[in-house]
């Protein structure tokens, strides 16, 4: 598994696109490559973009990019911009329901 960082701003997205590019290029063709999102605290859109960056260049690698325990926050992005189906959270629908209904 592999860790998402604790900032994803617009600052830092090209580098950590960059960076988990080859981390995910580094891993076995065919593979379901984890990326942890636990550590993520700070982040704004422009991490929605990695997400999906990442998602498509396993796609080009004959990979498949999964995105475990994503905060809800940021799900709750996905589903305004209208992106949430194009990445791979499992579970993602139900947590972000959850905290919304919470919030309310």
């Amino acid at each position: 598994m592999l860790a998402l960082p604790e900032r994803l701003t617009h600052r830092e997205a090209a580098a950590t696109l960059s960076r988990l590019q080859g981390e995910l290029s580094a891993q076995p063709v065919g593979a379901a490559v984890v990326f942890d999102a636990t550590p993520m605290q700070q982040y704004d859109t422009s991490a929605l973009v990695v997400l999906i960056g990442l998602q498509r260049h396993a796609r080009t690698e004959g990979r498949r990019c999964v995105l475990h325990s994503v905060p809800a926050r940021l799900q709750q992005l996905a589903k305004v911009y209208g992106v949430l189906e194009l990445l791979d959270m499992p579970g993602a629908g139900a947590a972000a329901a959850a905290e919304a209904a919470a919030n309310a």
